[in-house]
């Protein structure tokens, strides 16, 4: 089992994903999503430094190197900071439909930028498992809700600004992740996590004052449900989910990690079905059929 611990946790990190998604898109809708991630951050840090404070009696990453707080900080402001602005801001032109079909890119760039930077290699039978979960994430992202637009309609248009700030977004995670295993090598997961969420804040810090939006964070913090909701996701993202990714980067191939991480879009299928009761279709179940199918050959 030693030999999957990189695999497994590449799992936990999709189930932390799931909650998270659907905890941040709750209060993203309440407060709108860039309160959200500048406050989700702080949260998690906090977590992380109580966390530290307990199980290695460090608050703070005061024994992390000067390489690690410039190549995890790097890995925080490409990943958090500029993956998440392309990607919120594709939503908002080519909607969110089409902008995760195209954040499915993100385990080759990971795989090839690994190779890259890193010699990662891998076997054929895990390049098969990538083309099967891909392709079953992309299934289901490509027929949710069992339809499609209908030609000619506004959404058949596709902004081709929107469809390059979705390619940045999967560039953004995938470089992210890269980095994030290069920069954190044989160091503490939860104290490197630290460390590129310190990173995230600044950078979303930075761009709300830029953008004069820290009204908006204050209204954020004034409603107690939004509050709620981000502390459910930022316990489940930042804090679980981005700490167990740097766990699977730790100890399997970065293409290998990021595939496992990607199948979030399978994973809230049937939570959407118990908390929303959304319908879900024959093309989506054996979408998700496809993807399990591509991740057991991870595990093989």
């Amino acid at each position: 089992m030693e030999t999957r611990i990189g695999e497994l946790a590449a799992l936990v990190t999709a189930v932390c994903w799931t909650v998270t998604a659907i905890s941040f898109e709750a209060a993203s809708r309440k407060v709108g999503s860039v309160p959200v991630n500048i406050i989700r951050l702080i949260m998690a840090f906090g977590l992380l430094s109580v966390y530290s404070w307990i199980r290695r009696d460090m608050p703070f990453p005061a024994d992390a190197g000067s390489f690690h707080w410039i190549w995890l900080s790097l890995s925080g402001l490409v990943g958090f900071v500029i993956g998440d602005l392309f990607l919120f801001k594709a939503f908002t032109l080519i909607g969110s439909r089409l902008s995760l079909l195209l954040m499915t890119l993100v385990p080759p760039i990971a795989a090839f930028t690994g190779w890259l930077f890193l010699g990662e290699t891998l076997a054929w039978i895990h390049l098969g498992g990538m083309m099967l979960t891909m392709s079953g994430i992309a299934m289901v992202i490509l027929y949710k809700h069992g339809q499609r637009s209908r030609p000619g309609t506004v959404a058949d248009k596709v902004p081709p600004k929107g469809v390059v700030f979705a390619l940045l977004g999967a560039a953004g995670q995938a470089v992210g992740l890269v980095l994030s295993k290069y920069g954190m090598q044989t160091y503490d997961a939860f104290s490197a996590t630290q460390i590129r969420v310190l990173a995230g804040i600044a950078g979303f810090a930075i761009v709300i004052h830029f953008f004069k939006k820290w009204g908006a964070v204050q209204n954020a913090l004034d409603n107690r449900t939004a509050l709620m909701l981000m502390l459910l996701g930022a316990a489940f993202g930042p804090f679980l989910g981005v700490s167990s990714s740097l766990i699977a980067v730790k100890y399997t191939a970065t293409g290998i990690a990021s595939t496992i991480m990607s199948i979030s879009p399978i994973l809230i299928l049937p939570a959407t079905w118990l908390i929303y009761k959304q319908h879900i279709t024959w093309k989506e179940l054996l979408g998700a059929v496809i993807s399990v199918a591509g991740v057991a050959l991870f595990f093989i």
